[in-house]
């Protein structure tokens, strides 16, 4: 997905908002897909999700492997956090 391509359809989710066709928490699942779909493509890695620790549980990041994907959270919140890794599909 190109950078106009995510623009439209994150454009096309919020006049589907302001239509009251989506609710919030349906127009934010558009635009985070939308995002990590855009992401994904733009890196050229894989979404990985952070569980544990509530510092970083949930947070996504971009990476190319699990080991840099952990590097990338370490770093994120300074290596003080216990967390285990899942692969996300956007």
């Amino acid at each position: 997905m190109d950078r106009i391509s995510a623009l439209r359809n994150v454009e096309e989710a919020l006049g589907r908002y302001e239509e009251d066709e989506l609710s919030l928490p349906e127009l934010e699942r558009e635009v985070r897909g939308t995002l990590r779909t855009y992401a994904t493509a733009f890196d050229d890695g894989t979404l990985y999700r952070a569980r544990g620790e509530s510092a970083a549980d949930g947070l996504v990041v971009v990476a190319n492997s699990r080991g840099d994907a952990r590097e990338q959270v370490d770093e994120l919140l300074s290596g003080s956090v216990t967390f285990e890794l899942e692969r996300v599909e956007p």
